[in-house]
């Protein structure tokens, strides 16, 4: 009856030019059930995967062809990492190369040797088998990176560890590509002039992609911007996104990872918040599309076929990944509860073990029948995965401290915005309260706001990394913001929302050492205080003392110390100014 009514519709619409239904029928699927699922406990993720297959072959039948959905979809994917690049400074990614090509290649080769010993177990060939695990390791990127958005840890260490594990895989899909090409009957044909061929095209791309970030984008956004054209921008936007993952696709790369790399090239432009803000929306509906298809594309007639094969496939698989990531996660010192959540988040397939599964049918190292299993397997385990990661954190939850007591930020007001509460924060807090100043507080660790509290102290829980949780702290009324957080990173991203967003708001930071005071500095922080300096040249005060020098001598050479550690600072803060304008002069001289 809805098959039919749907068609009698989509019919009329026809007759009319457009049709509609389809979008329509979409939108009200994720409307539906996603706000249904996220106020059950049951998260978004998992809601988009019950309205597809509600809506799918296997279920109201208004749509046949899943696969043409998911096509369009990973899109999503697409700028996702786009978004994700954009957080991502050349220096930080650097930072990160350990998680990368360390990290995520152990675990990687980890995995991949364990999911191949299951094909074996059943009777399958061994290249037949190695395919079918390789494709299991590539983590679903559109999952972890929206269950990790949902939870607020992309931007915490245990998110960004998770992220370079990601790009890893991403990159792991190439040399997978070759080796199905190598592996499949008959490879001899592919000669070893045409796989280099091949390499050089990529590597090409690459350095294309560079080039074109490093001296075209930032002008060509600056040019748009004095234009006054507010959708040519937004359109400008999506053409570096796409375009980026058109170039890596024509050269047998991975889209997303073009996206990303293009990110990346745009980190430290002064337009990115605003190209993140253009491309936001469109990445929520084409992310929520993506998991509509993967609903619809779960085929209940293959599950019901071949359920007894897919069942222990999908345990094998699933148990075997996670307790791979478990071992290397503690082999690298990961704490036991970080570990477990790791396995948690990555231990389903995802959408790139789809091409490679395809590239296998196509060499004939699997069959037709194989491949519909592996691909059912692979949204079964996608499917499972918020489940798992629900029933994890509500065991996670019983075993943690209480949350009695935590509030999160909203519709604060105070004069003070003080951003964590640590050991650095809580002092800070004292002259400001004993002026009468009244301050609002916003930490993330919640047994530090449980202790505050019993001292009589109303911290709230926010994370003062993103400009909503400032916005709802009350930052744009606040007479000053002090960020006191015990994390380097943070701080540099904090600074740079806080002048960003609230640019006649004095900002004073925290801060580690001389590196890290010109990091928050250039990012527009006001003033900065090293933690230890204070305490430092106090105690350097107290040994002069004590070695007998006079009170006169010791404030004059204490001065002094101050004023040349200063002068250093402005110095070294002055030389990268000047470099930096330096290096935009001399390419304005070259282009012109």
């Amino acid at each position: 009856m809805a098959d039919t009514a749907a068609g009698h519709a989509a019919e009329a619409a026809a007759a009319h030019g457009f049709n509609i239904v389809p979008v329509v029928v979409l939108l009200a699927a994720a409307v539906i059930a996603v706000p249904l699922f996220k106020r059950i406990g049951l998260g978004s993720v998992l809601g988009y995967l019950a309205a597809g297959l509600a809506i799918g072959p296997w279920g109201l039948r208004l749509f046949d062809d899943p696969q043409a959905i998911i096509h369009v979809a990973e899109l999503g994917v697409v700028m996702f990492l786009f978004i994700i690049g954009l957080e991502m400074q050349p220096s930080r990614l650097w930072a990160m190369r350990g998680d990368i090509f360390g990290l995520g290649l152990v675990q990687v080769l980890v995995c991949m040797a364990l999911l191949s010993v299951v094909g074996v177990s059943l009777g399958y060939p061994t290249s037949a088998s190695f395919v079918s695990g390789a494709g299991f390791v590539l983590t679903s990127t559109a999952i972890v990176m929206q269950m990790l958005e949902e939870r607020r840890q992309l931007n915490q260490p245990f998110g960004r560890r998770i992220v370079g594990i990601l790009l890893l895989e991403d990159l792991a899909i190439v040399p997978l590509l070759a080796l199905v090409a190598f592996l499949a009957p008959g490879h001899e044909e592919t000669t070893l002039a045409a796989r280099l061929v091949a390499v050089a095209i990529g590597l090409a791309a690459i350095a294309g992609l560079v080039l074109a970030g490093r001296y075209l984008l930032d002008p060509l956004f600056r040019l748009l911007a004095r234009a006054g054209a507010r959708e040519v921008m937004t359109a400008a936007a999506l053409l570096v996104v796409l375009g980026a993952a058109l170039l890596m696709q024509t050269a047998g790369l991975s889209m997303a990872m073009g996206a990303f790399l293009a990110g990346v090239l745009l980190s430290e432009s002064t337009f990115r918040h605003q190209l993140e803000a253009d491309v936001e929306p469109f990445r929520g509906i084409l992310l929520g599309l993506f998991f509509l298809g993967v609903g619809m594309a779960l085929d209940l007639g293959i599950i019901v076929k071949n359920a007894g094969l897919i069942a222990v496939s999908v345990v094998a698989f699933m148990a075997l990944k996670t307790a791979g990531i478990y071992a290397v996660a503690r082999a690298f010192r990961a704490s036991q509860r970080e570990a477990l959540e790791r396995a948690m988040l990555m231990a389903q397939g995802g959408e790139f073990a789809f091409v490679l599964y395809a590239a296998a049918l196509a060499f004939g190292i699997i069959d037709a029948e194989a491949n519909a299993n592996l691909t059912a397997i692979i949204i079964v385990s996608m499917a499972l995965t918020p489940v798992m990661v629900i029933l994890h954190d509500r065991f996670a939850r019983a075993a943690a401290p209480s949350m009695e007591g935590v509030e999160a930020a909203e519709g604060l007001s105070g004069s003070v915005l003080l951003i964590g509460f640590g050991r650095f924060g809580q002092i800070v807090s004292q002259p400001l309260l004993a002026r009468g100043y009244s301050i609002s507080i916003i930490e993330t660790d919640t047994e530090m706001i449980q202790a505050a509290a019993g001292f009589g102290f109303k911290v709230y829980y926010g994370d003062g990394a993103r400009l909503d949780i400032l916005h709802a702290a009350g930052a744009d009324g606040a007479e000053i913001i002090i960020c006191a957080v015990d994390d380097r990173e943070a701080a540099v991203r904090i600074a740079e929302l806080v002048k960003t967003g609230f640019p006649l708001t004095p900002l004073v930071v925290r801060t580690f050492d001389r590196e890290h005071a010109l990091e928050v500095m250039g990012a527009g922080a006001d003033w900065q205080i090293r933690e230890t300096l204070g305490s430092a040249l106090l105690a350097g005060e107290e040994a002069l003392r004590r070695l007998g020098i006079g009170e006169a001598e010791i404030a004059e050479t204490m001065a002094d110390v101050r004023r040349r550690d200063a002068e250093r600072v402005e110095l070294e803060l002055v030389g990268g100014l000047r470099a930096g304008v330096g290096l935009l002069c001399g390419n304005i001289e070259a282009r012109e």
